[in-house]
């Protein structure tokens, strides 16, 4: 039994096959995962419903799973910033978010290094996020 709040099995597993570098995608409920992945990545879907599970629900646990070095958003050609934005800064405090378009987000979500691809239901427009690990220090 474990007693880490992550507790999907495959999700833990691939996280677990992973390393410094590696890349996960959380996707929203209207990102094309089936296509726009990295080629080698595993697939979750945990899109249950409309609104269900959301991007922020999974960043939450899988901020306290793995350490975060960088990450990136597919940002809208124009208008404001979307909102959930400043919900991914204040679970990854320190960590900068990468700007790109949506087609140069494709192309990064599609790196060789994405080694897990999790659809969600979040219904919220630009909620794609592109997580890169980083190093667990020596004790």
């Amino acid at each position: 039994m474990l007693n880490g709040r992550l507790q999907h099995p495959d999700i833990l597993a691939e996280l677990a096959r992973s390393g410094h570098g590696s890349k996960v995608l959380l996707c929203d409920g209207n990102y094309p995962f089936k296509t726009k992945r990295g080629p080698g990545s595993s697939l979750v879907c945990l899109n249950l419903a409309p609104g269900l599970v959301s991007v922020t629900d999974v960043l939450a646990v899988l901020v306290e799973t793995i350490p975060i070095e960088a990450a990136a958003v597919m940002v809208p050609e124009e208008g404001p910033e979307p909102e959930i934005f400043a919900q991914f800064r204040a679970l990854m405090p320190g960590v900068a978010l990468d700007a790109f378009g949506r087609f140069p987000f494709y192309e990064e979500a599609a790196d060789p290094h994405v080694s897990l691809a999790i659809a969600t239901g979040d219904q919220r427009l630009f909620a794609n996020l592109l997580l890169t690990i980083g190093v667990v220090p020596p004790a």
